[in-house]
């Protein structure tokens, strides 16, 4: 009895901390201001070259005579992992229950607005990267923030970052993910949290030892696969629900802005919530302006820093725009979201489950979380660990390493709301001195970007043209 009202108290302080960070006059506008004024001054470069990233990003994959330690497309799996997570699933299925379906549009903006972010961070992560004494490298907002920002404020802001950052690590990389699969199991084959704790447990720490290469490795091999398998098992949904798309998205837009009537089990929600809960379940979703892309694609092996930001934001398309809308509507056109918020944990579920029975649906959706959590724990603990290296030092890689792999059967025994809220929490305040730095720095990612594109609109440039290009403009960054 103790714990749990201590829990409830603890969760409550985080809640009306939460309340105020992710409240409509700090990060909400901040975060989608921050991505307006980029897509403005980018001319919207998420839209121009978007084809462009795709292909080189996912059919080029490799850019040739880069260096790095992982290829451009192990760089853009590894960030994928880390995105393409539970808050895909559990995470949407909240923000429509307590939102109501309008939660999803404000996930669209979150997403759109949110490439112009994710491309310039990335841009910043190889352009300010460096290596350490054992040959790594490494880079990010910790980096970049520190480099790019004149005097004391941008270290602040760069400590700053790194501090949240580890907190993050464990909260949205960690905690939540184990949670949502130690709960899907039990829920769908009724394997006790425990034994999910051990087995995830042995998983992690077994890929970790490996460092980088060996998460490269194992994300580039299943994080396309467990994409499919869900889009594959999403669409069967909406093919069984076809006629009834139409009336969903019209529920989306107009809900957006009117807010949501009450109906079923959910109680109702007005504008402001929707807004809300979109942002900040976008944001846990893709990540975009938190900075935490930058640290994978700074180790990508990229030619140029313009190269390396365009495939780094096609993972927020494949985030938000493909995987979250498919939970999104599966959930819209079946009417599971009228459950409410008390369902959020088996919403997707039950969706999927009135599309293609029981057994399947649920099914689908209880190995879809394991991959996608699991990923997501692999790829966050590379984020934490290379913060943790920079707070620290090279010797607090190990220490890390063994402390996350702890977490994660503490964390398949955690409560859920808890969970939520010291991610939701740890996650604003990671994106704060981020989004603080991107738009200082805008001035030169616009003109370092406009002058390679202009010299490589394609990116089909080899590499000895670009490294004169580099010379010619005068460009301290080198490969």
């Amino acid at each position: 009895m103790t714990d749990v009202s201590f829990a409830e108290r603890l969760n409550e302080k985080l809640s009306a901390i939460d309340s105020i960070v992710w409240g409509p006059y700090l990060l909400i506008p901040l975060l989608l201001g921050t991505g307006l004024f980029l897509t403005i001054r980018l001319a919207g470069i998420q839209f121009r070259y978007l084809g462009v990233a795709l292909r080189h990003g996912l059919i080029d994959r490799d850019d040739e005579g880069g260096e790095g330690d992982i290829s451009q497309y192990q760089a853009l799996t590894t960030a994928l992992a880390a995105t393409v997570g539970v808050g895909n699933i559990v995470g949407v299925a909240t923000a429509i229950g307590v939102g109501g379906p309008g939660a999803l549009f404000w996930m669209w903006v979150t997403g759109l607005v949110g490439m112009a972010s994710k491309y310039s961070e990335a841009f910043l992560g190889v352009r300010f990267r460096t290596r350490d004494s054992r040959g790594n490298i490494n880079g990010g907002p910790q980096y970049y923030l520190a480099a790019g920002l004149p005097g004391g404020f941008g270290k602040f802001l760069a400590w700053f970052f790194t501090i949240a950052a580890i907190i993050a690590s464990f909260g949205i990389g960690n905690l939540t993910q184990a949670n949502a699969v130690s709960t899907g199991l039990e829920d769908t084959f009724n394997i006790e949290p425990w034994i999910s704790g051990v087995v995830m447990f042995v998983f992690v720490g077994a890929v970790l030892l490996g460092g980088v290469h060996a998460i490269g490795r194992v994300t580039s091999a299943f994080v396309p696969l467990m994409i499919i398998i869900y889009l594959v098992g999403g669409f069967v949904v909406l093919g069984m629900h076809v006629t009834e798309i139409p009336a969903a998205l019209g529920l989306i837009f107009g809900d957006a802005f009117t807010g949501t009537a009450a109906v079923g089990g959910f109680l109702g929600s007005a504008i402001i919530i929707a807004l809300q809960m979109g942002v900040a379940r976008g944001i846990f979703s893709n990540e975009s302006g938190m900075g935490s892309a930058a640290i994978a694609a700074a180790a990508a092996k990229t030619t140029h820093p313009v190269r390396q930001g365009l495939v780094s934001m096609t993972q927020t398309f494949i985030d938000t725009l493909i995987v979250v809308s498919m939970t999104g509507l599966v959930i819209v056109t079946t009417g599971a979201w009228k459950e409410g918020k008390d369902a959020a944990g088996t919403m997707t579920s039950t969706a999927f489950s009135q599309g293609i029975g029981s057994q399947w649906g649920g099914t689908i959706v209880s190995v879809s979380i394991v991959f996608f959590a699991f990923s997501t724990i692999l790829g966050w603990s590379y984020y934490g660990e290379r913060n943790a290296e920079r707070a620290l030092g090279s010797w607090a890689s190990l220490p890390y390493r063994m402390i996350f792999t702890c977490v994660v059967f503490v964390g398949a025994t955690t409560e859920l709301e808890l969970a939520w809220t010291f991610a939701d929490l740890a996650n604003g305040l990671m994106a704060l001195p981020n989004l603080i730095g991107l738009i200082l720095l805008s001035g030169l990612v616009v003109r370092e970007t406009k002058a390679y594109l202009k010299f490589d609109p394609t990116l089909r440039a080899r590499p000895d043209d670009i490294q004169q290009f580099m010379v010619e403009t005068k460009n301290p960054w080198r490969s």
